[in-house]
């Protein structure tokens, strides 16, 4: 008699969430808790725990933020098919699935969505059997249906055109649904209506749809175009292709140095305002009109622009908000002026400050391009103040300029364009990519340095990959090489070719005002200039030595005459602190100071031929001084000359300042560790239990349980232990025992194989496994 053939049998299908998901593999569970981290806070206690994690709606809800059109087709699909129906479920096998859509869509593009739905365990079971998480369905981004019945609305065009010779009682209409919600009800809509009534002409044009005699409903598309987001349709299961523009990647680069080398310098120039006279804070915090107005006033720099520097620098710690006591006591609260740090950011390369600054715009957990609307009062909205803070600031940011990072470099896409295809990617976030939107992040990015010409920088790409110091690298090779040289007029006037080299730049800045910035800087030589550098200690032969040495042209014989004549009058007379003293080694040239009115705004007295003194300051004396037609230095009680510019308020940089508080994902290897735990959790909970010992603290039960426990280390036998850490939580496993002793029991984890150690007052529970 020969012998049957044995037939493989056939494993049966999961029958339900938490057997489908108790099959999966350790690195299938780690990568479900990375795409869903809130699932495992706190640790579930088995598979039935994390299945019904899985379901809750505020999860679901998360897990489908990053999911496409083409994902929430194939959701609705499965709705509509009964697939999460829990009362009478109806699993749709993945070759009907491929059968209803697969004409819109590839076969391969398809596959990758099921498997991205798998992934976030929002879409379970086997390909004979497709569920789908019932709570899914709360989350289309559109009425059900709008994916896969066919389409019947009108184009972006059309819609365009329609809209046009609509009355302003028709446009209220519509702009009131489009704000409200999308579904109206309105007596208008029966039957027999007077054709000449908005909702009928609405219908008419096609701009609402008819639900019943008492409701219409504003389709999809004329709702995004009336938002001003971007117009996309359900039906379209592939990804919108923008029109790329191709850029020359040194062409990009250059455009981009260009603007980085305006916002450094407009950041100083800004810095340097408000260090000479700090900006009195509003009593919302932020920064008045009237304050930036000075600002512009002071520095040529554009109103807006200085709103979005401004939030930069307090973003990156330059700038700050402080008390008035070590500065003034004019009754204000608070003042916003220049920290200690924005000194030592001053004195660094500038492909390092401008890491810093784009770092710190990129983090920026606000809006700068927001400054100047309307909120809810109809106040504008102040620079720096709270109401900017938007906590979808940052992703929105990310998302707009990730996308635009994706494509080849040198390339440019439009902001329209953009849009249409974030919108297409995350339909559940499409109003925040609205054309404004877009175009001011946009725009912000390009004053940043991050994009030029429509197009991502190498170092903005760089940075939006997390190498800031590739950024810098590529930055330092994009801005223009510092220069060692200037060219001198005859006009008084030196021009920088480019920017300066450090110490140059110190040089040129303490001898000479600027008179026009840009890519070619204008400084002016005055007498004002020239006895501030001799004030801060240079002499007449080291101005010469200056302009000989780095000048490419000809040092002008006006210059000459105009830095000697300064230097020979400069201190002839000597001023220092009694509070104050005047000295001079020409007792007439003293004389001269004390018979002129000058002498009784001081109060100057003379002590001896060569000497007067003053209750006056010393910043006082010199200025009023020199308002008076004498030319005195400042000098220290050893009779140095000392440099007295002012240098501008500084308060402290607050090291304490805890940054915006984003959530830290758990690492791969935390993850294991969790996956392990839940394997042992699981394990415990589908164990045989015989003999049980539980623990109520008293003496007898825990003799019990290091009885029960020494018996199963000595016949070595699992128990299952019901343990609780220190943190509280509650967990059970099955281990099995090696030593119990010195309130601790050592045992191996058969899950794991590694040692554990367990506190024997936190044991609650322990049983032999049968």
């Amino acid at each position: 008699m020969k012998p049957r053939k044995s037939r493989a049998v056939k494993a049966a299908p999961p029958a339900t969430l938490a057997e489908w998901l108790a099959a999966h593999t350790d690195d299938e569970l780690v990568a479900l808790l990375q795409l869903r981290p809130d699932l495992a806070v706190p640790l579930p206690a088995s598979m039935a725990v994390l299945a019904a994690r899985t379901e809750q709606r505020a999860s679901v809800l998360r897990a489908t933020d990053e999911l496409d059109t083409l994902d929430f087709a194939v959701i609705e699909t499965l709705v509509l098919q009964g697939a999460a129906d829990q009362r009478s479920p109806n699993p749709l096998p993945r070759a009907t699935l491929r059968t209803l859509l697969g004409e819109r869509v590839t076969v391969a593009a398809l596959d990758a969505s099921v498997a991205r739905l798998r992934g976030r365990a929002l879409v379970w079971g086997s390909d004979a059997g497709l569920h789908l998480t019932p709570s899914a369905q709360e989350a289309l981004p559109w009425p059900l249906g709008s994916a896969t019945e066919l389409p019947d609305a009108l184009t972006e065009p059309e819609i365009t055109a329609a809209l046009i010779g609509l009355s302003p009682q028709e446009r209220g209409l519509l702009d009131k649904l489009a704000a409200t919600g999308p579904r109206g009800r309105t007596r208008d809509a029966a039957p027999g209506t007077p054709e000449d009534r908005p909702v009928q002409r609405l219908l008419a044009l096609r701009l609402l749809n008819w639900i019943d005699e008492e409701t219409v409903d504003l389709p999809i598309s004329v709702g995004q175009l009336l938002r001003d987001e971007p117009v996309t349709d359900p039906h379209v299961l592939t990804a919108p292709q923008p029109a790329l523009r191709k850029q020359g990647t040194t062409d990009v680069n250059a455009a981009a140095a260009g603007e980085v080398g305006e916002l450094l310098r407009h950041s100083a120039s800004v810095l340097d305002v408000l260090g000479q006279a700090p900006a009195p804070a509003l009593r919302s915090g932020g920064l008045g009109v009237r304050e930036i107005r000075r600002v512009v006033k002071q520095t040529g720099i554009d109103e807006a622009r200085i709103g979005l520097i401004a939030e930069v620098l307090a973003a990156a710690r330059l700038l700050d908000k402080g008390s008035p006591e070590p500065l003034a006591d004019d009754g204000t609260e608070d003042f916003w002026a220049p920290t200690t740090t924005a000194d030592a950011w001053l004195a660094v390369v500038p492909s390092r400050r401008w890491v810093v600054l784009a770092q710190a715009w990129l983090d920026l957990d606000r809006f700068p391009w927001m400054i100047g609307l309307r909120d809810a009062n109809d106040k504008p909205l102040a620079a720096l103040s709270a109401e900017l803070r938007n906590v979808h600031a940052i992703r929105d940011r990310r998302a707009i300029l990730g996308l635009l990072a994706e494509y080849p470099a040198g390339n440019a896409v439009t902001a329209p364009d953009l849009g249409r295809a974030l919108a297409w990617r995350q339909p559940r976030w499409r109003r925040h990519y609205r054309l404004e939107s877009v175009e001011r992040t946009l725009s912000e990015a390009e004053t940043l340095g991050l994009v030029a010409r429509g197009a991502v920088t190498s170092a903005g790409r760089a940075l939006l990959h997390g190498r800031p110091e590739d950024a810098e690298s590529e930055m330092a090779n994009a801005l223009p090489e510092p220069v060692d040289h200037v060219l001198v007029q005859a006009d008084l006037t030196v021009i920088a070719p480019g920017p300066l080299t450090p110490e140059l730049q110190d040089r040129v800045s303490l001898v000479a005002d600027v008179e026009s910035a840009g890519a070619a800087t204008v400084y002016r030589l005055s007498e004002t200039s020239v006895r501030r550098a001799l004030d801060a200690g240079a002499t007449a032969a080291e101005l010469h030595n200056l302009f000989t040495a780095h000048s490419r042209t000809p040092v002008p014989q006006s210059l000459t005459y105009l830095i000697d004549d300064v230097a020979r009058r400069h201190g002839r007379l000597r001023a220092g602190m009694a509070q104050s003293f005047v000295r001079s080694e020409d007792p007439a040239l003293l004389a001269e100071v004390l018979a002129a009115p000058v002498s009784g705004l001081l109060a100057l007295r003379a002590v001896a031929p060569t000497v007067a003194i003053s209750q006056a300051p010393l910043a006082e004396v010199l200025e009023k001084l020199r308002a008076a037609g004498f030319s005195p230095a400042g000098e220290d009680s050893s009779g140095t000359i000392v440099d007295l510019r002012p240098r501008g308020a500084r308060i402290p940089s607050r090291t304490n300042h805890k940054p915006n508080w984003r959530p830290n994902p758990p690492s791969p290897e935390q993850l294991q560790a969790l996956v392990s735990e839940l394997r042992a959790g699981e394990r415990a909970a589908h164990t045989r239990s015989s003999q049980m010992v539980r623990s109520d603290g008293s003496r007898t039960t825990t003799t019990a349980t290091i009885n029960l426990l020494q018996l199963a280390a000595r016949t070595r036998r699992p128990v299952h232990i019901g343990y609780v850490d220190a943190s509280g939580v509650a967990s059970q496993r099955v281990v099995e025992p090696l030593k119990v002793g010195g309130g601790q029991l050592d045992a191996l984890d058969p899950v794991t194989g590694a040692i554990r150690h367990f506190t024997l007052h936190r044991i609650a529970s322990v049983a032999l496994v049968d």
